[in-house]
């Protein structure tokens, strides 16, 4: 691997732009285009760039990777699980946990309510997979991980449960400081307060950037990508799908 070139020497090496995965980089839970890649490539000639997502690095990785190539290494940084993982130039930043923050008791009690709920739930298919338990956060399905992707485009269309289910879990669990995110197509996340995708701005505190750019679809309030979109410290891009952030791109950066 060529090591990257250094911030200082890229003509915009105080700017940095930050990318949501599903739906910005990628269509959800699949790969990303050559086109996509190639953009990002020449992005990275001017300004810093890397990922912010929900999902764990494992996930991200299939969605981001090229070949063989170690998606570490084609950003500067990397952000799973919101900035939970993360990484500069390839490297482990200090990580966090969800479980140290909540407790085993009460993530018990939240996890036995959550699939009560779901198994009692009256949806035309349901799969597997429903809570997947990741370093920094829950990730919840009603309709399970395991679902294909047309499937997940189905529940996608008719899909009024997560908003529902979010509402009765923020007030039965009100006490316990967390935040309920509705992302991607099938799913939403619950983390604690403060440990949505502005987390990882705190990531990047120190290194001086003078402007930093988030690109994400899910940018309205309640949206997994709201909180970073609208916080003082970015300047927010709503995008519809990779081809508008590749247009974005092209326009803001004379790609």
């Amino acid at each position: 691997m060529t090591a990257p070139t250094p911030f200082a020497e890229r003509p915009l090496g105080k700017t940095l732009c930050l990318f949501d995965v599903d739906g910005t980089l990628s269509l959800a839970r699949q790969s990303a285009s050559p086109e996509v890649h190639e953009i990002l490539r020449a992005l990275r000639q001017k300004c810093v760039i890397g990922f912010v997502g929900g999902s764990d690095l494992v996930k991200i990785t299939e969605q981001l990777q090229r070949g063989n190539n170690n998606v570490l290494d084609d950003f500067d940084f990397a952000f799973a699980e919101n900035g939970l993982t993360a990484f500069k130039h390839g490297q482990p930043l200090p990580g966090q946990s969800f479980i140290q923050f909540v407790g085993e008791e009460r993530y018990k009690k939240l996890v036995n309510f959550i699939l009560h709920y779901i198994a009692d739930l009256d949806i035309p298919i349901k799969r597997g997979t429903f809570v997947e338990f990741r370093r920094g956060m829950v990730n919840v399905s009603p309709i399970g991980r395991n679902a294909t992707i047309h499937e997940r485009i189905e529940f996608e269309q008719y899909d009024k449960v997560r908003a529902k289910m979010v509402e009765v879990l923020r007030e039965k669990f009100s006490d316990y400081g967390l935040t309920f995110s509705i992302g991607g197509q099938i799913s939403f996340d619950v983390f604690p307060d403060g440990w949505d995708k502005t987390f990882a701005l705190g990531r990047v505190a120190d290194e001086g950037f003078t402007e930093i750019h988030f690109f994400g679809d899910k940018t309205y309030k309640g949206g997994n990508d709201y909180e970073i979109y609208s916080d003082p410290r970015t300047i927010g891009h709503a995008v519809a799908n990779p081809d508008d952030t590749m247009k974005q791109l092209k326009e803001l950066f004379s790609l």
